[in-house]
């Protein structure tokens, strides 16, 4: 599952029984060599999907990471983009993963802060995130949402793929609900918490949130995902514009 390069059994161990800001700390050096990094096809997937939405003068990656985003980002913007993360060691290793634009390019800015408390207003035309809301409980994404709608200019848009849910049958929906459970127990008896689940992101759940925090929600198949037998997509991209 990781490469020789990649975190140990013994790091990741530390890493879970740190709280989640520093256990992104510890594994920053080594994250884009671990599975949790988002796949380069659903990063291209969704720039070819918001490509004809722009042009975009500025846009922002929340929870950037290690900055995978913000390099989605670049070709899409002409003036900034910005990576917004709370781990430091993220920040560090997205400043030296992504490489600075040539001449006439979009500046890059990191910034380091708690999404759920963003320090933004009116400053983008896109926001983006890859594979962070699971860092987030249900009751966190109201103020999540409200920031970047905050964040962004009148029109803007807010755009994440998400995933269609595993089916019973499937050995992925029991490895996810035994994963969650897991975390559950460990946040139960340990401090301080590492908040990372899988299945506490539904898209009903997600939509409504979204609506009350001031966005217009649209999905998109993403078709480069294919569909399942009932003829739905196995990833949407959900693109929220704020009035």
């Amino acid at each position: 599952m990781f490469s020789s390069e990649g975190p140990t059994l013994r790091e990741l161990a530390v890493q879970a029984f740190s709280s989640t800001e520093h256990g992104y700390d510890l594994l920053a050096p080594k994250f884009d060599r671990t599975p949790f990094r988002t796949p380069g096809r659903f990063l291209r997937a969704t720039a070819d999907a918001l490509r004809p939405l722009g042009p975009f003068d500025a846009g922002l990656d929340v929870c950037c990471g290690t900055g995978a985003g913000v390099g989605t980002l670049l070709p899409l913007c002409r003036e900034r983009v910005t990576g917004v993360d709370f781990s430091a060691g993220m920040l560090a290793a997205a400043a030296d993963t992504v490489p600075e634009p040539g001449p006439g390019g979009p500046a890059v800015d990191w910034v380091r802060a708690d999404a759920r408390a963003l320090p933004f207003s009116e400053g983008f035309d896109l926001a983006v995130s890859f594979g962070a809301f699971g860092h987030f409980l249900p009751t966190e994404r109201p103020a999540l949402f409200a920031g970047v709608h905050r964040a962004l200019r009148p029109g803007g848009l807010f755009a994440f793929p998400v995933g269609a849910p595993q089916p019973f049958t499937s050995p992925w929906y029991w490895a996810l609900l035994g994963f969650d459970g897991v975390m559950r127990v460990r946040n139960r008896l340990w401090r301080p918490p590492f908040v990372m689940y899988y299945r506490t992101f539904p898209l009903g759940g997600v939509r409504e949130d979204l609506a009350d925090a001031g966005f217009d929600v649209r999905l998109r198949p993403l078709e480069e995902f294919g569909r399942r037998p009932d003829g739905s997509p196995r990833w949407r991209l959900v693109v929220a514009r704020k009035a």
